[in-house]
């Protein structure tokens, strides 16, 4: 079996050496695995540039992104509170939906997908309505590729004296991020995205203010932050069943990490992936969904070109047929599809796939 090249928001093509870091065995209750984890959780905070002796501390948890989105809107939030989400694509929808099944009471402000949520529209909210507690936001929205102002809407949420979460799903690893100038309380981020691991966990960096804020608020056994918080911090171990092998593979991923210069030397290379796919996929015709200036390194979102003939599941079975994996889009207005930029490829493996674009373009007549 050979691995297939994928071009996706995650999961995401990974090294042979994170693969071999899961090919042994550690209990749980293991002082190495424990160990282990005390190593993560502290190089995750260093690469939010703040550490545990300022003030921030590491939660992980078991399952997908969404499991850690889920735990902090369920467990960041009183009874009485009220939440405020700028959305802009999918992914801020879905934190709307986790509200509404929560029962918290929450607001969105909404603008078109290839729009970026106002400052200025943010500050208002909160002029006009004091009873907001939290307001959430995502980084770079995988719907579109787009980047949102995380430490611009930060400044207002600081000035308005509010906790702050942000969805960096996509962007910690691969984008800088300062917690501590963003003024975020909350961010969140999983095991298969620029850090190149694989599936298994999703993982909450967080002041330890408001953590301790998180104590009886939980909505869910399973997904209660400070529950899931003191457990690691007092002996080590999570509550259920954890995924050793993810983590295994995570701990040799960040080293990887440090070998290629840390986030910067990262986002270095998925700049020169996102720009020759740019360049390759316009010498075919093809049209990026957002301007330049709205677009990020991490994913690219491309119209269907304008043709009876094209067909995007034949368009995406030629190309998975031959070991090259792109994602469908997710806009509500306008049919799209995605190429992600991000795991371990590089500017020949875009060549790569824009050269089978061509083909299959050739081929299908389009």
């Amino acid at each position: 079996m050979s691995d297939k090249l994928l071009f996706t928001p995650g999961p995401l093509t990974t090294s042979l050496t994170v693969k071999q870091a899961m090919l042994r065995d550690l209990g749980s209750r293991d002082h190495e695995f424990i160990a282990l984890v005390r190593s993560i959780r502290s190089s995750l905070i260093a690469l939010a540039e703040v550490g545990q002796e300022s003030g921030y501390d590491c939660v992980i948890m078991q399952g997908a992104g969404t499991f850690g989105i889920e735990t902090v809107i369920s467990s960041a939030i009183a009874k009485d509170g009220h939440l405020l989400l700028l959305v802009n694509g999918a992914y801020g929808k879905r934190m709307a939906q986790m509200a509404r099944i929560h029962g918290i009471r929450h607001d969105v402000l909404e603008c078109a997908e290839n729009e970026v949520p106002s400052v200025d529209a943010l500050n208002d909210f909160l002029n006009a309505n004091p009873s907001v507690t939290h307001i959430a936001a995502v980084h770079c929205e995988t719907t579109t590729g787009i980047l949102n102002p995380i430490q611009d809407y930060g400044a207002v949420v600081a000035r308005h004296g509010k906790h702050y979460f942000v969805d960096a799903m996509s962007s910690f690893g691969g984008i800088p991020i300062d917690m501590r100038a963003c003024h975020i309380d909350f961010l969140v981020s999983s095991s298969n995205k620029c850090i190149e691991g694989v599936p298994g966990f999703s993982f909450i960096l967080a002041s330890k203010a408001a953590l301790l804020e998180c104590e009886g608020r939980a909505r869910s056994l399973s997904l209660d932050l400070f529950a899931q918080w003191k457990g690691l911090e007092n002996d080590g171990q999570f509550r259920f069943t954890p995924p050793t092998h993810a983590l295994l593979a995570y701990h040799q991923a960040i080293s990887e990490l440090h070998d290629e210069g840390g986030v910067e030397g990262r986002a270095a290379r998925y700049a020169a992936n996102h720009a020759a796919l740019s360049a390759g996929m316009a010498s075919l015709g093809f049209e990026e969904y957002l301007p330049k200036e709205k677009q990020t390194h991490i994913i690219t979102t491309f119209r269907y070109p304008k043709s009876e003939r094209f067909d995007f599941k034949e368009f995406y079975d030629r190309l998975n047929d031959r070991g090259l994996a792109i994602y469908p889009g997710k806009l509500t207005q306008g049919d799209c599809f995605r190429i992600g930029n991000i795991g371990r490829i590089y500017v020949a493996q875009v060549a790569q796939l824009v050269a089978a674009i061509r083909e299959v373009k050739a081929e299908m007549g389009f």
